[in-house]
């Protein structure tokens, strides 16, 4: 059994098959016979798993299973307290009510890696970051939540899920963290 870390980089599908001008996994030398755990559209990045184990992917996939994923969103705007607590409460998108989540304000990233094409620049328009900690996952869940508040997402990169962090991961990086799944009993 195989459990991958990837960082997945801005412009690439969460599937093997290329499409249309965006690239695909099929570009980073994964071993034979794993497939996404989960999707990030491409215009999204960071932490996407990948696994050779069916059992492990539709536990990952079921929303009564509720595990936690953390994002960081770079948002048009100054993002205020009163648009954090909306998020925090929920918010409807979509004819939906998301369920409550961590949110806060924080600081842009020291650490972050350069994204191609940067996002765009507007120099009478500042932005902000938010973190926020999801236990489900629309489709596009949290570009939708932040422009709901007022705050559409221009950046959006996915640093944890679960307990696994990117920490220095760059861009088209992977590792394999199967031990972390074994000792959660999930394989």
């Amino acid at each position: 059994m195989k459990v991958i870390l990837f960082n997945k980089p801005y412009g690439v599908l969460s599937q093997f098959s290329p499409e249309g001008n965006h690239r695909a996994l099929n570009e980073f030398h994964f071993p034979k016979g794993v497939y996404a755990a989960g999707r990030l559209d491409h215009d999204s990045e960071g932490a996407l798993l990948l696994t050779d184990n069916g059992k492990l992917i539709k536990h990952l996939l079921d929303p009564e299973k509720a595990h936690p994923r953390t994002y960081l969103a770079q948002v048009d705007g100054q993002i205020t307290d009163e648009a954090i607590q909306k998020l925090k409460e929920g918010v409807v998108i979509q004819g939906y009510h998301t369920k409550k989540c961590q949110a806060e304000i924080v600081e842009e990233p020291k650490d972050l890696w350069h994204r191609d094409p940067p996002i765009r620049f507007r120099k009478n328009i500042p932005t902000s970051w938010v973190k926020l900690t999801l236990i489900e996952g629309k489709n596009r869940q949290v570009r939708h939540m932040t422009a709901a508040v007022g705050f559409p997402t221009l950046r959006l990169i996915r640093i944890q899920i679960d307990q696994l962090k990117l920490e220095n991961l760059k861009p088209g990086e992977w590792k394999f963290v199967t031990d972390f799944f074994q000792g959660k009993g999930l394989l």
